[in-house]
């Protein structure tokens, strides 16, 4: 998808899109505390101000609820999922093989401004023997038209992270159901806007986060529901990916759009990879929440050393003033007491690593490498070998050993189990309120670090509903 975004320079008051557009906060961090304006689109109120010093969310804090609850809300069963795609850049343009190797799935209509690439994408899906999809490449704004079809019943959104509202907006106005690449919305009022419009027209949104069908994190998520690691205690999840070639690539992003959020925000800007894992150990949502982050970042240098070694001196990139922190640290804090910590670092030189760590009174789970030590199993203080462990293998896994696609093959585990889901007409593995608060984190960091760190509530996107268990990713495998 084309570059939606403005060009942004200057200090990160400046811009376009600034923090307070960002987040309408009040600021006054320290004895004043900081207000976030926590508010759903049309909601006449702000909530109530929090504490700079506050460590925990308040329920009464959420506005009302405009309809129903779409938690355990199943699909609508139905023979054949019928597909739209929105973005056909390098994330969509990869998925869209997936897609039609998928069992009951049609690739209807593709949307993206860029007409060759549509074209290109549309006869990927000739030649795998479907009929040639519609194309909507007028402008920024045909996605409406796609999402306007009477024919779909699902659009995929991969497209740039500021257009991601709007989009899944207008699909769930349209009677679709919507999965939107990683984060979901960048606005605190947006993802209220997602939870109310999910719950008014029924249709699901949810955030496609692919780290939650990893191997690794499914068999982690099984053992940890056995018990395997006693009573648990803490997490660890990150996105710590040096992406410093790829921001600065003239073409790979179809633009700056990605790069210059480094301009905007100084906090965590893709909480989701690590977050959504280790939500699913905890079951947040289903029995706990998080109520309070707390973060922290590092002085943001490395994007502007990398450009100076590596881009020549009339490059566009030299107008751009770097905000974002090489590395944030967020701690998040759950109603249960148990402890989350992030971290997030495309900027500085480091091997890729989402940490995936899983702590309990029996032992503990460390990924990249991945390695396991548990009680009664280990013992010497030595790590155990995760791989005699493959007994506790997801049954997605179990049935599709060598998937394929991008991602070691879970972006195709992802797509597969969310079109059976809609096929058999079962409640999704995750929905719009986890959507919400697996990406709360990008501009809540932004605010707690220009608060010095203070800890500020996480809103309660459930309404209440956290404390009734219920099923999750830790699936059993339906009947066909």
């Amino acid at each position: 998808m084309n570059d939606a975004a403005p060009q942004t320079h200057g200090s990160d008051d400046d811009g376009a899109m600034s923090r307070r557009s960002v987040l309408r906060t009040t600021a006054g961090a320290g004895a004043a505390g900081l207000a976030l304006g926590a508010v759903g689109a049309g909601t006449a109120s702000a909530a109530p101000a929090a504490s700079a010093g506050d460590e925990a969310g308040s329920e009464a804090a959420a506005p009302a609820r405009k309809g129903r609850t779409m938690a355990g809300v199943p699909f609508e069963r139905r023979g054949t999922v019928r597909v739209g795609i929105i973005g056909l850049g390098n994330r969509g343009g990869s998925m869209l093989p997936i897609f039609l190797a998928l069992p009951g799935v049609r690739v209807l209509a593709l949307c993206d401004p860029v007409r060759a690439q549509a074209e290109r994408a549309a006869a990927k899906v000739v030649a795998a023997g479907q009929p040639a999809p519609a194309l909507y490449t007028k402008g920024d704004d045909d996605y409406r038209n796609l999402c306007g079809r009477g024919d779909l019943d699902f659009v995929y959104v991969a497209t740039p992270w500021e257009t991601h509202f709007a989009m899944a907006k207008s699909a769930m106005l349209n009677g679709k159901h919507v999965g939107v690449e990683c984060p979901v919305a960048m606005r605190l009022e947006e993802l209220w806007g997602l939870v109310d419009l999910s719950e008014r027209t029924r249709r699901h949104c949810m955030q496609l986060e692919n780290c939650c069908y990893g191997r690794n994190e499914m068999r982690v998520l099984r053992m940890a529901h056995a018990g395997k690691f006693g009573e648990l205690l803490h997490t660890a999840g990150a996105y710590n990916h040096d992406l410093r070639e790829l921001l600065f690539h003239p073409d790979y992003y179809e633009g700056p759009w990605r790069r210059q959020w480094h301009t905007r925000l100084r906090g965590d800007l893709y909480p989701n990879h690590a977050f959504g894992p280790v939500a699913n150990y905890l079951d947040i949502n289903r029995g706990d929440r998080v109520v309070s982050i707390s973060s922290f970042g590092t002085p943001a240098l490395s994007m502007a050393e990398y450009r100076e070694a590596h881009l020549p001196p009339g490059d566009p990139s030299w107008k751009e003033s770097y905000i974002s922190s090489d590395r944030t640290f967020s701690m998040l804090r759950t109603e249960k007491g148990r402890i989350i910590r992030l971290e997030h670092d495309v900027s500085s030189p480091h091997p890729y690593s989402r940490i995936n760590s899983l702590g309990g009174t029996k032992g503990v789970f460390e990924d990249f490498p991945a390695r396991i030590y548990i009680e009664p199993d280990h013992s010497g203080h030595q790590w155990g070998s995760f791989a005699q462990y493959a007994e506790w293998d997801h049954w997605l896994w179990k049935e599709h050993a060598n998937p394929p696609g991008g991602h070691g093959g879970m972006d195709y585990i992802m797509l597969f189990r969310l079109m059976q889901c809609m096929r058999l007409g079962l409640v999704p593995d995750f929905d719009v309120y986890d959507a919400a608060t697996w990406t709360a984190p990008v501009p809540l960091s932004h605010a707690s670090i220009r608060a010095k760190g203070a800890p500020l509530p996480i809103p309660d996107f459930t309404r209440g509903e956290w404390r009734t268990p219920r099923s999750g990713m830790d699936s059993d495998k339906p009947a066909e």
